[in-house]
């Protein structure tokens, strides 16, 4: 294992600095230990960052560049993060709990969205509208200018550079304020746009607390675009801010998916959902497979098979994952696992039954089993609440319609899924549930190509493919008179 710096600063304007709210500790969670410290920024840290941004911006050094210049630029960042893989998963492995084999895939990831916006930097193209004889009318894209993007600490890499990525491709310059839990990763990001020769103030990387630095950088009036992952109440609390400046947001908030299993489906890509869907990341994802909707007729079967996997799943510190596998970490931090485990604890009140975990493991860190509830109806706090850890909670069916009734029954609307081998039963059902985005016969079967976003209060705006790219350019008209 390569040695991991002790300290950490935040880059601001081309220069890497100290933080004005002092230090922060970031501990590994699988054993408490710490990991290193990093640079808490304040207010007045997230202003410089705001104000370079804007000089940047204002430069025109983005804008000025041909598409297909800028998007090399973007695209060399990947290669930075794939030229440094093992040195990256190491870090986010050890911040994160995750497997390392894990962290190797969001590295991946990360780097997977540099190719795919950097390729697209010089396809973002304006039209010609007819006015009739005498007028020439066309419309541009332009960047909103300063782009604040707010980074949740489940995939920290890998988000950042997804909103990072179709800023700069756009010509936008960026703000990120990386999670306070899980800072030290994005570190990277800001010495790849060091190494790759952007402009001081086109990417800024700063850590700080939600109630200090991301209140500060969603307030800001000199921010032109928000872009924010996380819970409801912070989204709330973000797009009020942002509003009162007239700013745009992006939201990808939460979620309680549901994937709905038929009578005729493979259970063997049932099984492989859940292990992607749930278990992965100690289910700390927002799009999870947290609901799984089961035919009466196969229920029994279907929740043998996957607490059979659950059980089979070894669970121990994520740096001891070094090979893809039957394996889970620990989950981010002790009050995560401890909100998960009361959240287990008040279901069985409720009336849930427990077809196994559920329980913390007796070790240091904070670990908590592959957990698997039955006997769960749809007005339970376990099937309408996001627990964001691996919970998966199993509820019958016996018909299409009580399924489909079942699976949009909550506040959510964030992504979907089927199973079934009726083609036709698949895109019927699909087109029925109100989410952003389905799976059919295998979770998580989407891509970086693919938009990504919600419905309800999974919030708006969409991340991932071609249509996130719009969420960063706005429509300029001219018309003229010739």
């Amino acid at each position: 294992m390569s040695e991991i710096a002790p300290y950490w600063q935040n880059y601001i304007d081309g220069k890497f600095v100290d933080g004005g709210a002092g230090r922060l500790i970031v501990e590994d969670p699988a054993t408490g230990d710490t990991v290193a410290e990093q640079a808490l920024a304040d207010a007045g840290d997230v202003d410089a960052a705001v104000q370079a941004a804007k000089r940047c911006h204002e430069s025109n050094v983005l804008t000025d560049m041909r598409p297909v210049e800028r998007g090399r630029l973007v695209r060399q960042l990947g290669d930075y993060l794939l030229d440094n893989l093992e040195s990256i998963a190491e870090v986010l492995c050890l911040e994160m709990g995750k497997p390392y084999w894990e962290a190797c895939n969001e590295v991946r990831g990360a780097a997977r969205y540099f190719e795919y916006y950097g390729n697209q930097a010089e396809t973002l193209e304006g039209r010609s509208i007819p006015l009739g004889r005498n007028y020439f009318d066309f419309t541009v894209l332009e960047p909103y200018g300063v782009s604040a993007q707010i980074i949740p600490w489940n995939f920290p890499l890998e988000i950042a550079s997804r909103s990072l990525a179709a800023g700069l491709a756009t010509g936008n310059a960026c703000v990120i304020k990386t999670p306070e839990i899980a800072p030290l990763s994005s570190g990277y990001l800001a010495k790849a746009v060091e190494a790759v020769g952007f402009s001081d103030g086109a990417a800024n990387i700063l850590s700080g607390y939600g109630a200090q630095a991301g209140a500060a950088l969603a307030s800001h009036p000199l921010i032109n675009q928000m872009v924010f992952t996380g819970s409801v109440p912070t989204g709330v609390s973000i797009a009020t801010a942002a509003a009162q400046n007239i700013v745009p947001c992006v939201l990808e908030l939460g979620g309680k998916s549901a994937g709905i299993v038929y009578g005729d489906a493979d259970l063997e890509a049932v099984v492989s959902s859940v292990r992607k869907g749930i278990f992965y990341n100690a289910g700390q994802i927002c799009s999870a497979l947290s609901r799984l909707i089961v035919a009466d007729s196969i229920h029994d079967e279907v929740v043998n098979k996957i607490s059979a996997l659950a059980k089979d799943i070894v669970v121990a510190p994520g740096i001891e994952h070094r090979e893809a596998g039957l394996n889970m970490g620990a989950m981010v931090s002790e009050k995560q696992r401890d909100r998960a485990l009361a959240m287990c604890e008040d279901a069985q009140r409720q009336g849930a039954m427990v077809a196994t975990g559920g329980h913390k493991l007796n070790r240091p860190g904070y670990f908590l089993e592959p957990t698997v509830f039955t006997n769960i109806e749809p007005d339970m706090t376990i099937a309408q609440e996001e627990v964001f850890g691996p919970v998966l909670s199993v509820m019958k069916f016996s018909n299409e319609a009580e399924a489909i009734k079942i699976a949009n029954g909550t506040q959510y609307g964030l992504v979907g899924g089927v199973f079934t081998k009726d083609l036709d039963r698949a895109t019927s059902t699909a087109r029925q549930l109100r989410a952003g985005q389905i799976f059919i016969n295998e979770w998580f079967a989407g891509g970086v190509e693919t938009p990504f976003g919600g419905y309800g209060k999974s919030g708006y705006g969409r991340e991932k493919g071609r249509e996130a790219l719009l969420n960063y350019v706005q429509t300029k008209n001219i018309a003229i008179a010739t």
